[in-house]
């Protein structure tokens, strides 16, 4: 069983295009949790994953808890600059959901504050502008630790 890229309420379309793109080259189911930003038939979102959507099982929900309700029994991690652990600490298990928020406002603070123990959060230099990394920049490097602890299995 792959890992699972969650994005809640996704903005950007060459965001989400890009993250279809690493799903394809991962094996990774993508969970897309409305609403987003942008239509799936926007020409920038295709552009972005260019041909690589019919590579991804892609799994649209009304809601995180509709997506919870599914799959309630697995292991949710919620990327955040709000977590006080980093990612590489997780000892990640196939079939894990790693979840991502909005580019604009990142996850809601309920997901943040029901979740605490599951936040994970990529370091970065303390005193900068910047807020946080790119959301697909920061799925592939949550992602790609979870597949190194899995000494990348079925990979090549």
């Amino acid at each position: 069983m792959a890992f699972n890229i969650v994005l809640v309420e996704p903005e950007i379309p060459q965001n989400t295009g890009n993250i279809v793109r690493t799903c394809a080259a991962t094996g990774s189911t993508l969970h897309l949790v409305k609403p987003l930003g942008f239509s799936v038939d926007d020409k920038h979102l295709k552009r972005a994953g260019l041909d690589y959507w019919h590579l991804v099982d892609i799994r649209y929900y009304d809601s995180f808890e509709q997506l919870t309700g599914i799959h309630g029994q697995s292991r949710f991690y919620f990327a955040t600059t709000k977590a006080r652990q980093f990612y590489d600490r997780i000892k990640y298990r196939q079939g894990d959901f790693l979840v991502f928020g909005k580019e604009t406002r990142g996850l809601p603070a309920r997901l943040i504050s029901c979740n605490t123990d599951n936040c994970i959060r990529i370091p970065m230099v303390a005193e900068t502008a910047a807020r946080s990394l790119n959301l697909s920049n920061s799925v592939a490097v949550v992602l790609y630790e979870a597949l190194r602890q899995q000494d990348f299995a079925k990979l090549t």
